[in-house]
């Protein structure tokens, strides 16, 4: 716990002459008058320590975690099992507590991670060179977008509006500073990404196409067809991947993409109430210039032993800052680490069972529900369907100690009626029976 130290009017002084001013409102002599508040801040009186302690544990009481509720939400984060393993090894002092390895001759622990790290990724994409993680999805997907900047010379981006809400958003953001333009491509009534309307979108000013697989939906997209028609005019083709379902889904860069990313919460990483996590990025091995963050790589010391070194950084800090592809730091490693130490974990096998486990459970569930599909076509993890009374369903859902998923009409208003149902392998037979109850039950409320 960080200690707390108050500063008494002696010490104030004393601070202020240092500084060479004669008061705290001098500190703001450079701030314009137009933006100060120039009142009071509106602030309740204060309390003792036991009134603030009780007042913020009512407020945490408020929240109920994903252990205390049988949990169908998914939207990017998925409440998937984390071994034990994963906290026994992220906890060793080797890792926890290292810094960026600049000295490999101290780091060669933490070196040779990344280096496995980097490894699993490519073998998951089927893309020949990876860095050693971002912060997250999101952040992965504006990554690619400035790659496709630098490299291309282009001024517009594609983006399916199958890709995450928040992958878009951020691209939008990043565009604005990249000085280009973000357009969308509807989904079509199967809800996956509508091929003709992609293929009329792209022209010789596009830069990138962005598609996610399996979409936000759970669809899972022809990924070889939007390649080839995404590319027709020589834009680069970005697929933002959900790792699990890779281990059964022919990986993108045996399709012809170019840069793949994603979030990599679901490799090791617990919800977190949201973060933090990892974002992963891979690609062709001629963007690698181009990549954001660090590589790690393989060699020999002088004497002939095998050894780890940072092979590239593109990192402000250590090259001309006009030259550098992003500021990422050094806490996303950790995330990272728990995200290889659970591949290694799972093994190959593993991935392919995890993943045929969701898929049967997925389209057992949506069967089950007996609700309208959104996308009736093949969905993975995932599916939306239509519900004749959402909120009646959530109160129905909660009252029975479940969280029936996401509302999808937060982020599609054409689907305001929609919901998102997740599935992982602690979404059991018998959990999903308990939904197709609670389903059941509201189809018969509005029918009555």
């Amino acid at each position: 716990m960080s200690r707390y130290t108050a500063v008494t009017d002696q010490d104030l002084r004393e601070m202020l002459d240092a500084i060479g001013v004669d008061s705290l409102d001098d500190l703001f002599d450079d701030v314009p008058e137009a933006v100060r508040l120039e009142r009071a801040i509106d602030l309740p009186d204060g309390r003792s320590e036991q009134e603030v302690y009780d007042h913020l544990a009512a407020l945490a009481a408020r929240n109920v975690h994903a252990d205390a509720e049988v949990s169908f939400v998914g939207a990017g984060m998925y409440d998937h099992y984390v071994p034990a393993l994963i906290d026994t090894l992220l906890g060793r002092s080797e890792f926890l507590t290292p810094y960026t390895p600049y000295q490999p001759e101290v780091s060669q622990g933490g070196l040779q991670v990344m280096f496995e790290y980097q490894t699993a990724i490519s073998e998951l994409t089927g893309l020949p060179v990876s860095n050693a993680s971002v912060y997250e999805g999101p952040s992965a997907v504006a990554a690619a977008g400035y790659l496709a900047k630098l490299e291309t010379r282009r001024t517009k981006l594609i983006a399916s509006r199958g890709l995450h809400p928040h992958s878009r958003a951020a691209l939008a953001t990043h565009a604005v500073g990249y000085g280009m333009e973000v357009v969308e491509v509807p989904l079509d009534e199967n809800g996956v990404t509508d091929l003709e309307a992609l293929a009329g979108a792209v022209d010789d000013d596009s830069a990138a196409v962005f598609v996610q697989q399996p979409n936000f939906l759970g669809s899972v997209e022809e990924l070889g067809e939007l390649v080839e028609a995404g590319k027709s005019t020589g834009a680069m083709f970005v697929c933002a991947a959900d790792p699990l379902p890779l281990g059964i889904l022919r990986p993108p860069g045996e399709l012809g993409v170019d840069v793949c990313v994603g979030e990599g919460q679901t490799l090791g990483n617990r919800l977190d109430f949201g973060g933090p996590s990892f974002g992963f990025f891979a690609a062709a091995e001629r963007f690698i210039r181009r990549m954001p963050g660090r590589i790690a790589g393989q060699t020999t010391d002088v004497d002939g032993k095998r050894g780890f070194v940072l092979t590239l950084q593109t990192r402000e800090q250590h090259i001309r800052r006009e030259k550098a592809t992003h500021n990422i730091c050094t806490a996303q490693a950790l995330n990272a680490l728990a995200g290889v130490v659970y591949l290694s974990w799972l093994g190959k096998r593993g991935l392919v069972e995890l993943g045929e486990l969701m898929l049967r459970r997925t389209h057992y569930a949506r069967g089950e529900l007996g609700l309208e599909p959104i996308n009736p076509g093949p969905v993975m993890r995932e599916f939306a369907v239509r519900v004749p009374d959402v909120d009646g369903l959530f109160e129905r859902a909660r009252a029975d100690g479940i969280n029936p998923g996401y509302r999808l009409g937060r982020d599609y208003p054409e689907y305001e009626d929609g919901l998102l149902v997740a599935i992982t392998e602690r979404r059991t037979k018998e959990h999903i029976d308990r939904l197709a109850r609670v389903a059941a039950a509201t189809r018969e409320g509005v029918a009555a």
